[in-house]
């Protein structure tokens, strides 16, 4: 075997050396110890300002700010999360297919729907949702949030954080890929797919500089479509939730962005019966 450069041999040396002691490069039992955990004080917060509007709630709670600076300690190794619901994903795995008969996977829209109304996530309504995802991040977690789960459905719900530009710049068509190749995964498998249009927005609280108005109806727009072409079901929020200005309707969000608790009730009557 040809031997390389010492210079070069020395540089990968040196390479492997640095990335051994950050710790990475680790194929390990349980690479989610020590993740970082949502206190129940952080999930009160958030249901009580956001989804039961509280005007009373307290001020941004120190646990907020803490369990955000884990979070984003946490991405440096985890970028999808695949931590956040890894253990649950084994324990249901485990049990009875009734227990996971359709998964509702996406952003914080899906996530703190779970906050808002608990007992729809019953009776094997599985909620796989996670504050601040964009497709790409979905994407890498759906093998094992959803497929790995063997549901009888598989409801999407994403593409809001990709307007904003949380892991950075896309084109559409991005956006696009990143959703169809989720379906195809689900299809792939015999998961059947409700395919759910994004939320109405007329600003992002933590991007003020945008407008995504105008970029909501074209992403929704694709997704009608791409979901008739491939005999998936298309869900439609964004009609029963927008205002006339392509916002969301303000007695139905704190934010403009989040449904309230009305919201989701609205949400959870276009929810087909599976």
């Amino acid at each position: 075997m040809r031997q390389r450069p010492p210079l070069l041999a020395a540089a990968m040396a040196a390479l492997w050396s640095l990335t051994a002691a950050a710790g990475h490069a680790q194929v390990v039992e349980n690479p989610c110890a020590g993740a970082p955990v949502r206190p129940r004080a952080v999930s009160d917060y958030l249901a009580a300002t956001l989804i039961f509007r509280n005007t009373r709630a307290p001020a941004l709670l120190p646990e907020v700010l803490a369990y955000r600076a884990a979070l984003d300690k946490a991405k440096i190794e985890d970028w999808a999360n695949l931590c956040q619901y890894r253990a649950d994903d084994l324990r249901l795995a485990a049990g009875p297919a009734a227990g996971r008969r359709i998964v509702f996977i996406g952003d914080s829209i899906t996530e703190l729907w779970g906050l808002a109304d608990p007992a729809f996530f019953s009776g094997g309504r599985v909620n796989r949702g996670i504050s601040g995802q964009t497709t790409g991040q979905i994407l890498l977690r759906f093998q094992a949030d959803v497929v790995a789960l063997h549901p009888r459905a598989v409801h999407i719900l994403a593409g809001t954080n990709d307007l904003a530009g949380n892991t950075g710049p896309e084109s559409m068509v991005d956006v696009h890929n990143n959703i169809a190749a989720m379906v195809a995964l689900a299809k792939a498998n015999g998961i059947r797919v409700y395919l759910a249009s994004v939320p109405p927005a007329r600003r992002f609280n933590w991007r003020p500089d945008l407008s995504p108005a105008a970029q909501v109806r074209e992403l929704n727009t694709w997704l009608r479509a791409f979901a008739k072409a491939q005999r998936v079901t298309y869900v439609d929020y964004y009609s029963a939730l927008t205002d006339t200005t392509g916002g969301l309707r303000a007695e139905l969000s704190a934010d403009g962005v989040h449904p309230d608790a009305a919201g989701y009730r609205l949400m959870a009557a276009a929810v087909p019966k599976d």
